[in-house]
Order: C-alpha cells, then sequence, then structure tokens
C-alpha cells in the first residue's frame, strides 16, 4: 500500500500590520505568527482590536501597512477561491437566508471547490456527511437553521466550516450569546476538529479561563497592540489580566483542568480593601 503523508501544518503570520476603519488607526505595527496545528485564543477588552486582526488574518479588512502571509504568500496574492480551500471564517453571528436547512448550509461551505468544469461530486458528498457527523448535527440535516436553538445553529455554521475544508479555521466569539452549557459544548468541539484532524484554529474569546482551558497559546492585546502571548500559564497573570483588563483578580489553578483561573475582584469583595462602612 502507499505510503500517505498528513498535510503540512500551515504557516500564517503578520508582520508591520497596521489596520484601520475610516481612518482611524485600531491596531498599530502589529507582528504575529500563528502556532501551526494548535488551538490559539485572542483576548482582550472591548474595542481593543481582537476581531480587527482576525478579520485581518481572513483577507475580510485590508491593512494600511504591513503583510499578512500563508504559506509565504501574501494573503492578497492568493486568488480568492485558493484561499477559501485553505482558510475559513465563521463570524460574529452569521445569519442563515430563512428556510435554509442544516444540510443546505452544510453544502454550501463546499461552494469553493465548485467550477463550471468540477460539479457537485463524491467527495463533496462525503465531505458533508463529515462535517454533520463531526458537529453531531447529522440528525438535524433536514431542519430548518432558524428553528435550531443558539447551541445548534453554531454547530451548523461550524458544521459548513468544516465541509469547507481549511486548514485553518477562524473563529469570532463563538460562544457569543450561548448559554454555559452550549458554549462548553461548541469549544469541546473545537478542540475535537484540532485534536482529531490537525486544525489550525484561531478564535476571539471573551472568557479568560474558557480561553485557558482550551487554547494552546494565548494572544492578549490592549490598544491595537499584542502585550503578551505564549502558553496561557505564562500570559494569564496578575499583571497582565491588570494591564488588559484594568482588572484585580487573583490566579489560581483550575482544579479541573489544571490551566489558569481567574479570580476576579471587586469593590465588594477585595480581602486587600475590606469596606468598613
Amino acid at each position: 500500500m502507499p505510503t500517505t503523508h498528513p498535510a503540512p501544518h500551515p504557516d500564517l503570520r503578520a508582520s508591520g500590520l497596521r489596520l484601520a476603519y475610516g481612518g482611524r488607526p485600531v491596531v498599530e505595527d502589529l507582528d504575529v505568527a500563528i502556532p501551526p496545528g494548535r488551538v490559539t485564543a485572542i483576548v482582550g477588552a472591548n474595542a481593543c482590536g481582537k476581531s480587527t486582526l482576525l478579520r485581518a488574518l481572513a483577507r475580510l479588512l485590508a491593512p494600511v501597512q504591513g503583510t499578512v502571509r500563508l504559506d509565504g504568500r501574501a494573503l492578497g496574492s492568493i486568488p480568492t477561491r485558493e484561499l477559501a480551500q485553505r482558510l475559513g471564517i465563521l463570524p460574529q453571528g452569521p445569519v442563515a437566508p430563512e428556510g435554509l436547512t442544516v444540510a443546505d448550509l452544510v453544502v454550501r461551505g463546499r461552494s469553493p471547490h465548485q467550477t463550471w468544469w468540477r460539479q457537485w461530486s463524491a467527495a463533496d458528498e462525503r465531505a458533508v456527511r463529515d462535517a454533520l457527523a463531526a458537529t453531531g448535527m447529522t440528525a438535524l440535516a433536514d431542519r430548518p437553521v432558524d428553528e435550531l436553538s443558539g447551541g445548534q445553529r453554531q454547530r451548523a455554521w461550524i458544521a459548513m466550516a468544516v465541509a469547507q475544508g481549511t486548514r485553518v479555521l477562524l473563529l469570532d466569539e463563538p460562544t457569543t450569546f450561548l448559554d454555559l452549557a452550549h458554549q462548553i459544548d461548541v469549544l469541546d468541539l473545537v478542540t475535537d476538529l484540532n485534536r482529531r484532524e490537525g486544525r489550525t484554529v484561531v478564535m476571539v474569546l471573551h472568557d479568560l479561563n474558557q480561553a485557558c482551558r482550551y487554547a494552546d497559546h494565548v494572544i492578549a492585546m490592549k490598544s491595537g497592540r499584542i502585550v503578551a502571548e505564549g502558553a496561557p500559564a505564562g500570559v494569564i497573570t496578575e499583571e497582565t489580566v491588570r494591564d488588559v483588563f484594568g482588572l484585580r483578580c487573583q490566579v489560581a489553578t483550575d482544579p479541573v483542568s489544571g490551566t489558569p483561573l481567574v479570580i476576579p475582584k471587586g469593590r465588594h469583595h477585595d480581602g486587600d480593601t475590606a469596606m468598613t462602612e
């Protein structure tokens, strides 16, 4: 039997990146290399540039200065169809057309692989079937997306991204508006995709404890710049949380995962400054 070799991990990086909206700078002089084959979480306060950076990594926002490269090629030089075969993004709060079924949504993930001379194939059929199975959506394939619960809808969108077959998956706040159980469900699913298939995953998250539990690599941003990055234990410290979020806290060890556990302090629960009023 011929020996099969796994596809090489993609190299996604940015250098000298300056990003702006309407002339207003959001990200300044940023360099970053996304660890291949790992899960990366981007964290930071609101309006710090997290989602802006993710959009630039997906070529949804053109840099004012600097370059984003995939496997050594500037994103701007890669044809759109080819880029969509190699890099997928799930934006925040996607909306499906009314009445569209889960299966129809997932089928759309194969669009980058379709041309006038290459129509629907057995490989496409298999990719859709595998994506539904990987995300636990097979039994809901015929249900309209707009009739699903929030967690199920998010799984359906992730299934579409999985069917796209890219080695890089970018997720913008995939747990927003989900209850806690569905948040964990979605993050477990993302971890499965990384561990089973070796996909490089980059996701913007608000919850620091979830970022520590589920990410191999954490990027902490403040005012459009990276202030710390690396393994969760080296990034999520009391000093970094105070600097990035303006939040006093204690950092303990999560008894379940062994990762950093951020315990916020507030004016009413700060042992160092007990209220006397």
